[in-house]
């Protein structure tokens, strides 16, 4: 930056800021897949084929011929969401990674309550098109066997990508979202520890809604 200022003559001169330069740079970063390490991971990607002959990957390329999107899966994921396939659940790490792209789990509860995992997307960014492309795809390697229940952190444009691909499955949100959103809205530690045990303990729906009564009645949020 200071070697711009030092041809510009001035800060006010050069045409953008320190954070529009960081802001390109993220940019590169995120968009810009090693050839030589995509053609790493397609071979490696094959040979996994070769030996697990359930195995599972796709991927395409931009319209720079980059390295776009990516999702696979091996048969023991595939033969899992055969079983397990009644809540499918979106656990996004968001730019964690050396390129800066979204990893994305499909995971599910097997019946002894553990975590199972049914694939995974590596993205290129966070549109509707994109999240369409891998809920596609991860039905083309499901056999097109639906879910019944997705539960994801409120992405609209994952949203928007499970109605257009699974429009009945049944979108919900995750428990931690629901957490943190009484939290900010709310701020009340005592109706957040009432509301989470309401959410985590298995009732019916008549009782549950006579138990949210009572819990907005006693916290006076009747106007809320």
């Amino acid at each position: 930056m200071y070697h711009f200022m030092d041809q510009a003559s001035s800060f006010s001169n050069i045409g953008h800021t320190k954070k529009d330069l960081q802001n390109r740079l993220d940019a590169v970063r995120r968009n810009e897949l090693q050839y030589s390490d995509a053609d790493c991971v397609i071979s490696y990607l094959a040979v996994k084929m070769v030996i697990d002959l359930e195995f599972f990957f796709e991927y395409i390329l931009d319209e720079n011929d980059r390295f776009g999107n990516l999702f696979w899966a091996d048969s023991t994921s595939c033969s899992d969401y055969g079983y397990f396939r009644d809540i499918l659940a979106f656990d996004a790490t968001y730019k964690t990674n050396v390129y800066r792209r979204p990893l994305v789990m499909l995971v599910g509860v097997n019946h002894h309550k553990s975590t199972t995992i049914f694939g995974f997307g590596l993205l290129g960014d966070e549109t509707v098109a994109t999240y369409t492309w891998l809920l596609r795809i991860f039905l083309v390697a499901m056999h097109s066997k639906m879910p019944q229940f997705v539960v994801t952190d409120g992405d609209k444009a994952m949203h928007k990508a499970i109605k257009t691909v699974m429009p009945n499955s049944v979108p919900r949100l995750c428990c931690w979202h629901l957490e943190r959103n009484v939290q900010t809205n709310i701020q009340d530690r005592n109706f957040t520890r009432a509301f989470c045990s309401s959410m985590l303990t298995y009732m019916t729906v008549e009782y549950f809604e006579l138990k949210w009564k009572n819990m907005v009645l006693k916290f006076r949020l009747n106007n809320n």
